[in-house]
């Protein structure tokens, strides 16, 4: 039975068996609720500086003291929440402001900040630090080949406001502008500009068409270096790659040998094909000049020889005996009567000693004056030779006269 029900024997109204005065009897059951609020109450209004209300609790003084409990509850939430606006931006990087979402135009720069909580939301972002992200994909270039590329981008953030606010996820974007970046690259170049020395070209083209889809996107990124880090054909393939890889090393190694060899010879031949054209114009120089020399010398003689015809056909006749006898040492002389031959020993005629063999006989330097002596003597030799052969001749007709 509930204990204000008709038939209820308690003492008064009180539950817990206090009297009418709402003071415990027995101090049985749990405390008074509104007891313990109005204790609180005074503990409060003592420390606000307010004044206590009566014992008795009436409605005036209770409603005091909640006014009071309220004002510091408010205070308190306002202080924690003033609190808890102050933050720091480092010296890498800037803050974005989120004004009941809507965007705030201004950067926050580093320092000690504050902003209301709730009202503002800041985003931090690093703008300093390069981050780096990488990709592995087999590609097909232009020539139908497949090719495994590995390469490593590096980027930072160039404009935080677009970063944080533009774009849902940035670095999603930027792996989807790289993919797309290497695929129309590599797709458009042929395996071995790939493989060999085009990397570096391969890499400064990705990096130019990524970079241009940032700026399409407008995430804030800007991409700072592309490179190539490995680029190989697939794993079935690479040993014949390989081989094709060291055929064409040994055909550069062959083609600059062959450049070593013709930079070594083309200028010997083209040294030795100008000796000989110096030795033919110098002897045809030579030739011309002896020749012209001779036809001058002929033109010399005939005038001599119109002008005196004896004289000069003498003189023709002792320059060639003089040439003939200068480059002998032994002379023959066909004699006009009879088969007999003269023989000149020119050597022992001019004294100079026993008739050398013919081995070891110098040849005889003869000036003009010697030869000229040479001369009078031959002739002086054929003219009493003449004479005796001649008196031989006529000495029988004189002996059949009467």
């Amino acid at each position: 039975m509930a204990w204000n029900e008709p038939g209820n024997k308690g003492n008064g109204d009180d539950p817990w068996g206090s009297g009418g005065d709402g003071r415990r009897k027995n101090d049985q059951g749990p405390p008074d609720i509104e007891e313990l609020i109005r204790s609180l109450s005074k503990k409060f209004n003592g420390l606000l500086g307010g004044k206590s209300g009566g014992s008795s609790g009436s409605g005036g003084s209770g409603g005091g003291v909640s006014a009071g409990l309220l004002g510091a509850i408010v205070v308190l939430v306002v202080v924690v929440w003033a609190a808890t606006g102050f933050y720091t931006v480092d010296e890498a990087e800037r803050g974005v402001v989120l004004r009941f979402g809507e965007l705030r135009d201004e950067v926050v720069l580093p320092g000690l900040r504050w902003n209301p909580p709730i009202i503002d939301d800041v985003q931090k972002v690093n703008i300093s630090r390069v981050n780096t992200r990488s990709y592995a994909n087999d590609m097909l270039t232009t020539d139908e080949n497949i090719v495994t590329v590995a390469i490593s981008v590096q980027y930072v953030v160039e404009n935080p406001i677009n970063y944080a606010i533009m774009v849902r996820d940035p670095q999603r974007g930027l792996d989807q502008a790289v993919e797309s970046a290497i695929r129309h690259v590599v797709g458009g170049t042929t395996m071995d500009r790939v493989l060999t020395q085009g990397r570096a070209e391969v890499g400064t083209e990705i990096r130019t068409r990524a970079q241009q889809y940032m700026e399409d996107y407008e995430t804030g990124i800007m991409v700072t270096q592309v490179n190539v880090e490995n680029a190989q054909p697939p794993v079935a393939v690479q040993a014949a790659f390989d081989d094709v890889i060291r055929a064409r090393e040994d055909e550069q190694r062959v083609q600059n040998q062959a450049l070593a060899y013709a930079n070594r010879v083309i200028p010997e031949a083209r040294g030795e094909a100008q000796r000989i054209i110096e030795q033919a114009n110098a002897y045809r120089d030579q030739v011309v000049a002896r020749a012209e020399g001779e036809a001058y010398r002929f033109d010399m003689l005939l005038t001599e020889y119109r002008d005196a015809p004896e004289v000069t056909r003498q003189r023709l006749y002792i320059d060639s005996i003089e040439d003939v006898l200068r480059n002998t040492s032994t002379v023959i002389v066909d004699v006009e009567s009879g088969n007999n031959m003269m023989f000149l020993p020119l050597d022992r005629m001019l004294g100079e000693g026993a008739t050398p063999t013919p081995a070891t006989t110098p040849r005889l330097q003869l000036n003009n004056q010697q030869i000229r002596e040479l001369a009078d003597q031959v002739g002086r030799e054929l003219s009493s030779q003449s004479a005796a052969d001649r008196s031989r001749s006529q000495a029988p007709l004189s002996n059949r006269r009467p």
